[in-house]
C-alpha cells in the first residue's frame, strides 16, 4: 500500500482538485473490487476476498508475476507457506475457477469435497451471474495433485465450466491492495493502461483500434461501440479516452460483469486524469564529452519529432521506416502515443530531439525502433535508448522484444547484439527480425542501464 499512499501524496501536493478526481476514481475501482458474495446463504460466513485473476485453461503452468509490491505471503493469509502443508508433505498454489448453482449448500458441497483431499482455500472471490455464481479460489493443495485431477473432484461436488492453473506466493495479496496498486501506476503514467487492464484481467491480447476504424462494419472490423462500453462473452471494448476503441480479448476464459465493471473503472481513471507521463530524465555523457538528456515523450513532443525527421537524410528514414516517409505527421501520433506503448527522446541542452526510441505493445508482443539523427549517430545514442526500452519491456514482465528492420542496418543490429541477451534472427526479402528473449536467465547476464525508472518515477 506505500506506493498507493506516496502516489495519493503526491497528488495533494499539487492541489486539490486532481486528488478529488483520483480518489472518486479509486473509489469507484475498490466498489467493483468488492467481495461482491452470497456466501452468507449459501455457507454461513465471509471468507477473506483475493482477485486470482484469470488467464487461458492449463493445468500445469506456473502463473507469471503481477503488480510491483505485491509482497502478501501464504502466512498472512492464514495459510502455511507455499512449500509446504500443515501435514507436513509439499504442497502447491493453484488458481481455480468454476461455476456454481446460486442455491443454499451448493457451495458447502463443493467446500466439503475439496476438504476431503485435504485442499485448502485460501481465498475465495465470486461474481453473481443471471444464472449461478462464478466463484474464483486460490486453493493449496497436496504437491500430487494435478490439475485434471483438481477440475474432476469439483466437477464431481456440482462445479461447471472449471478452469484451473497453477498459481504463486505473488498471487496471495488481496483484490483492494492489487486495485489501488494498478490505479496508482495508472495516475502516474498514461502508458500503463493497457499493462494495468492485463495484469488486472489476466492474460489477454489487448488491442487500441483508432477512432477512424471504429464505425466499420463487416468481418474482422471493430464495430461501433456505446460510451459505456460492450461486454460480449470473451470480449469487452471499452471507449478509449483519446478516442477510438480499446479491445480486450480472452477467448478461453469469459469475462464476468464484474471484470468489466472494474476494467471500465480503470479506464475511466486514465480518461480523468488527462495525458501524462513521468518526469524523470537521465543525463547521459557521450565518448567525446558532451552531455544528452534522456527523457520521456508523448504526443506533445510531435513538433520537436518531426523537426527532427525533416533533418534526417532519406536513407535514414528508409532504414527506419523500411521504404519512403509519406504523412510523417500520423506515423508520430501513433508512435508518440501513451495508448501504443512508451517513448524515449534524446535532446541536447538547448531542447532540440535528436533520437527517439519506441517501445511498442504489439497485441501480446513488444517491438522496440530506433531513429537517430544522422549527424548524432554513431555516439552511443541509439544503444542507450535500445538498453532503456529493454530494461522497461523486462520491468512490465514481456517475455522478449523484436525489432524489424533491413538486412543492411548495421547500428541497428549492433545495437541488439550489444544487448547482451540471447538473439534470434529470420530475414526474408531483405526486411530482418532480431528478436530478444528476457527471461530472469537470459537478463541476468545481460548489460541493460538501469534506465526503467525513467518510466516509473
Amino acid at each position: 500500500m506505500s506506493d498507493v499512499t506516496d502516489a495519493v501524496a503526491h497528488f495533494a501536493e499539487h492541489g486539490t482538485a486532481v486528488p478529488a478526481l483520483v480518489l472518486a476514481s479509486l473509489a469507484a475501482l475498490l466498489a467493483t473490487a468488492g467481495f461482491r458474495t452470497r456466501w452468507s446463504r449459501r455457507h454461513g460466513q465471509a471468507p477473506p476476498a483475493d482477485d486470482t485473476g484469470a488467464r487461458p485453461p492449463t493445468t500445469e503452468r506456473t502463473a507469471g508475476t503481477g503488480p510491483t509490491g505485491r509482497e502478501t505471503t501464504g502466512s498472512e493469509q492464514g495459510g502455511s507457506a507455499p512449500g509446504g502443508s500443515e501435514h507436513g508433505g509439499e504442497s502447491a498454489l493453484w488458481r481455480m475457477r468454476t461455476t456454481v448453482r446460486d442455491a443454499p449448500g451448493s457451495l458447502a458441497v463443493l467446500c466439503a469435497a475439496l476438504a476431503e483431499r485435504r485442499i485448502d482455500i485460501l481465498s475465495l472471490q465470486t461474481h453473481p451471474l443471471a444464472e449461478g455464481t462464478v466463484d474464483e479460489f486460490l486453493l493449496r493443495a497436496p504437491g500430487e495433485l494435478s490439475g485434471t485431477e483438481l477440475a474432476d473432484l469439483v466437477t464431481a461436488a456440482g462445479g461447471a465450466r472449471t478452469w484451473t492453473e497453477r498459481a504463486d506466493a505473488h498471487d496471495l495479496v488481496d483484490a483492494p491492495t492489487r486495485v489501488l496498486a494498478l490505479a496508482a501506476r495508472t495516475a502516474l503514467d498514461a502508458a500503463e493502461l493497457p499493462l494495468a487492464l492485463r495484469q488486472l484481467l489476466g492474460r489477454c491480447t489487448i488491442r487500441s483500434l483508432p477512432a477512424t476504424a471504429e464505425a466499420r462494419t463487416g468481418a474482422g472490423a471493430a464495430q461501433e461501440v456505446p460510451p459505456e462500453g460492450t461486454l460480449e462473452d470473451t470480449v469487452l471494448r471499452l471507449r478509449a479516452p483519446e478516442g477510438g476503441v480499446i479491445s480486450v480479448e480472452r477467448p478461453h476464459l469469459p469475462f464476468t460483469p464484474a471484470e468489466f465493471a472494474r476494467a471500465r473503472a480503470l479506464v475511466e481513471l486514465d480518461a480523468r486524469l488527462g495525458p501524462r507521463i513521468p518526469h524523470a530524465r537521465d543525463v547521459l555523457t557521450l565518448s567525446e564529452g558532451s552531455d544528452i538528456t534522456v527523457r520521456r515523450a508523448d504526443t506533445r513532443d510531435v513538433p520537436a519529432a518531426k523537426a527532427m525527421h525533416e533533418r534526417c537524410s532519406a536513407r535514414t528514414l528508409g532504414l527506419r521506416y523500411h521504404g519512403p516517409v509519406g504523412d510523417a505527421d500520423r506515423y508520430l501520433n501513433h508512435l508518440l502515443s501513451p495508448r501504443f506503448g512508451r517513448t524515449l527522446a534524446a535532446q541536447t541542452a538547448s531542447g532540440r530531439i535528436v533520437a527517439l526510441g519506441h517501445l511498442l505493445w504489439d497485441g501480446d508482443e513488444t517491438e522496440v525502433a530506433l531513429l537517430v539523427e544522422d549527424g548524432w549517430q554513431r555516439r552511443g545514442i541509439g544503444g542507450e535508448l535500445l538498453g532503456r526500452l529493454v530494461a522497461m519491456a523486462a520491468e512490465t514482465g514481456c517475455e522478449s522484444v523484436y525489432a524489424v528492420t533491413q538486412a543492411s542496418n548495421t547500428g541497428m543490429v549492433a545495437a541488439m547484439r550489444g544487448l547482451g541477451l540471447p538473439l534470434d534472427y529470420q530475414i526474408e526479402e531483405g526486411t530482418l527480425v532480431v528478436t530478444a528473449r528476457l527471461d530472469p536467465v537470459a537478463r541476468s547476464g545481460a548489460r541493460l542501464p538501469h534506465g526503467e525508472r525513467i518510466g516509473r518515477e
